[in-house]
């Protein structure tokens, strides 16, 4: 331990004259204690109200008549804009014509790892009208938007533009890296 000077032991005392010491070692807090919070409660009630209410057509995709849209919260207005407009360089496609609805999901599942592994930054997927499905019913252009949400990689989709397929297709943009 070093030495303190006298000259800085008398000068300290001098401060602290006349005051108390004291006894207890230990400072409450100031702020009250939080109540418990039940975080696996929440998780398990949160997880079955999003079981119920998604379901694999998503009609907020379709607020635009045939055109899909959908960005996750920080992407700037000006890529979207971008986006829209067909601006960036589509570096792979995926046609998805005539696939059933489990062989669409794994392929998209692939491509997409592909496109990562890649460094795709803007891709497209082709998936139909519906015009050949039994119901005439666009059934891949509904799963879609939910599967693509679902996927981390995904920033933003939206329809393609009439020369790249129009409402039979979409653009989609990944993360970096």
């Amino acid at each position: 331990m070093a030495m303190v000077p006298n000259s800085d032991r008398r000068l300290f005392r001098s401060f602290a004259k006349g005051s108390a010491v004291i006894k207890q070692d230990t400072v409450r807090p100031h702020r009250k204690k939080p109540q418990p919070y039940p975080a696996q409660t929440r998780r398990d009630e949160k997880e079955i109200l999003e079981s119920l209410l998604n379901s694999e057509m998503d009609p907020a995709t379709h607020e635009n008549g045939d055109e899909l849209l959908f960005f996750r919260s920080g992407v700037q207005r000006r890529v979207v804009r971008k986006l829209r407009r067909g601006e960036y360089v589509t570096e792979a496609e995926l046609d998805l014509h005539g696939k059933r609805v489990v062989q669409a999901r794994d392929a998209l599942g692939l491509f997409l790892r592909d496109a990562r592994h890649n460094g795709f930054r803007c891709v497209r997927i082709v998936h139909g009208k519906g015009l050949r499905s039994p119901e005439k019913k666009p059934v891949l252009k509904e799963k879609l938007p939910y599967w693509l949400r679902k996927r981390n990689e995904v920033l933003a989709f939206c329809s393609a533009r009439h020369f790249d397929g129009g409402a039979g297709a979409i653009y989609v943009l990944l993360k970096r890296g």
